[in-house]
């Protein structure tokens, strides 16, 4: 009878702490990254000799022909979403495209003033 004891075998490393430091960094950038939708249709914004940053905000898209976008919804139904949506804030983002005629654009902040937004900013780039 061998009353020795048997050999031992070297402790592996643990690889468990490693997965849950990889999980706890998925879950930080899921919760911290900001998922950005698609724009709705190509937009060429008009060039301009001064470029600053827009502030956050809705924002709408109106296309060369004058068709808007937002939140899924397009035309009339898009500034009414609009309004009830952003009731709190008065700042608007504009994406239009540099080939809108001046005069729908001018139709369309008069509908945006009647809907209650008092500042419109134009997204513009340098050229």
């Amino acid at each position: 009878m061998d009353l020795t004891e048997a050999p031992r075998r070297p402790r592996t490393e643990s690889i468990v702490p490693m997965i849950n430091v990889v999980f706890l960094l998925l879950i930080f950038f899921l919760m911290t990254s900001r998922l950005a939708q698609p724009d709705p249709f190509e937009v060429a914004p008009p060039d301009a000799a001064i470029e600053a940053d827009p502030e956050a905000g809705p924002v709408l898209y109106i296309n060369a022909e004058g068709r808007m976008h937002f939140d899924g919804a397009e035309g009339g139904e898009a500034l009414t979403r609009l309004a009830a949506v952003s009731s709190g804030t008065p700042v608007l983002q504009l994406r239009a495209d540099a080939r809108l005629e001046a005069k729908a654009l001018a139709r369309l902040l008069r509908q945006l003033a009647a809907a209650g937004f008092s500042q419109a900013e134009l997204v513009v780039r340098q050229p």
